[in-house]
């Protein structure tokens, strides 16, 4: 493949951009002057976590990642919506537990595109917070503020199958801190869910224009 500048690439994915997606939905979102082209798209989201201390996956989604691409320094801005997920463990190989995750985002997610590779690197910070928490099946109090005392970062890369007009493969690693305000089940949750080595794999799906 012949090698492509940077301003020839952001033509190419632009003009691409405009095509496929006028094709999907009709009408290409681009606003803005010469120097400020945005794209703004939405993606369907679903998707995997595996916490590393406790040994267990959750399945994530179905959400949305509601994109906005600057088509002139490739910069991505966007907010991720996923609903509460459902995970369970045994606790020592014995005993089960299972909570409901809510993921709170912090602020906008922010990325790049290479402008080279078309490739995808995002950061996202949540809070993660716990509730309907059962240990060997009773139901534990945990109170409706139980969450992680800081907001996890969670950063992203696509895989060989991404595109930005069919989506594809985002993977990445993170640490979980400590939790607070979770009654008196707090001892117990620091003691088996903070952690690092926790990996996520979330799945694009091809982008729509939002009608407004």
């Amino acid at each position: 493949m012949p090698h492509q500048t940077g301003s020839s690439w952001m033509r190419r994915t632009a003009a691409a951009a405009a095509v496929g997606l006028a094709a999907t939905a009709g009408v290409v979102a681009m606003s803005g002057t010469a120097h400020a082209a945005t794209l703004r798209v939405d993606y369907p989201v679903t998707g995997t976590t595996h916490l590393a201390s406790v040994n267990s996956t959750m399945s994530l989604g179905p959400g949305v990642l509601k994109s906005e691409l600057d088509l002139t320094t490739a910069d991505l801005t966007a907010d991720l919506e996923l609903p509460p997920a459902h995970g369970e463990f045994k606790q020592f190989g014995v005993i089960p537990v299972s909570v409901t995750t809510t993921f709170i985002p912090e602020g906008k997610t922010v990325g790049k595109i290479d402008q080279a590779t078309g490739k995808v690197t995002s950061t996202s910070k949540v809070t993660l917070k716990l509730s309907n928490l059962k240990v060997a099946g009773i139901p534990t109090p945990v109170g409706d503020k139980c969450k992680t005392k800081e907001p996890v970062t969670i950063t992203v890369t696509s895989g060989d199958d991404w595109n930005v007009l069919t989506g594809g493969t985002l993977t990445g690693t993170y640490s979980i801190p400590k939790f607070e305000h979770c009654l008196l089940a707090t001892p117990l949750i620091n003691l088996i869910v903070p952690g690092g080595g926790n990996t996520i794999t979330l799945k694009l799906g091809t982008p729509t224009v939002p009608s407004s």
